[in-house]
């Protein structure tokens, strides 16, 4: 949902044909009402034989409407400049951390731009840098977990957020920030 910019809660699933049919025709009854993947068909298309709808859930229906907000932008935007959007941001965050100090775990022949893994440089206090973002920019980042906890910053640029003028945001709260 983070590179989507929509809310979270959803879980989508897809099924073959095959699969769809195979659970239509099972013989055994499924023991979990919850999970019982032909009530769940019948509640999204109505029944296969009488093309009635059974109640299965209340469907999270602000989520999936968020999803589909966002579905419709990227749609709008084109999937190529969302990814080229994002590439972009990241590299701008890349380059303006890299000039301050800091350099990135994750060589760039296989980095990910939505996650940059950054390495914190001698005399950073990772908790009181992280702290003064939050408070005093509204910034949030993650720290680095277990052996990588007080050593790393975990850098999301997705979603709408992955914007140019973001990344110069997040940079100039840093820099501020460390000073």
């Amino acid at each position: 949902q983070k590179c989507l910019s929509c809310p979270p809660g959803l879980s989508p699933v897809t099924f073959s044909d095959k699969a769809v049919q195979v659970t239509l025709d099972r013989e055994t009854p499924v023991q979990s009402w919850l999970l019982d993947l032909s009530l769940v068909a019948s509640y999204w298309q109505g029944d296969a034989k009488s093309g009635a709808r059974t109640y299965h859930h209340t469907a999270p229906v602000n989520a999936l409407m968020g999803l589909h907000e966002a579905l419709r932008r990227i749609v709008a935007e084109g999937l190529e400049s969302v990814w080229a959007r994002h590439k972009a941001a990241s590299q701008i965050i890349v380059d303006g951390l890299e000039e301050m100090g800091f350099s990135i775990l994750v060589d760039e022949a296989i980095r990910l731009p939505e996650l940059l893994t950054v390495n914190l440089p001698d005399g950073i206090d990772d908790g009181a840098v992280r702290g003064k973002l939050l408070n005093d920019y509204g910034i949030e980042i993650s720290a680095g977990l277990g052996p990588f906890a007080g050593k790393l910053w975990r850098i999301g640029v997705m979603g709408e957020g992955a914007r140019p003028e973001n990344a110069e945001r997040v940079l100039s709260a840093i820099k501020e920030s460390i000073a």
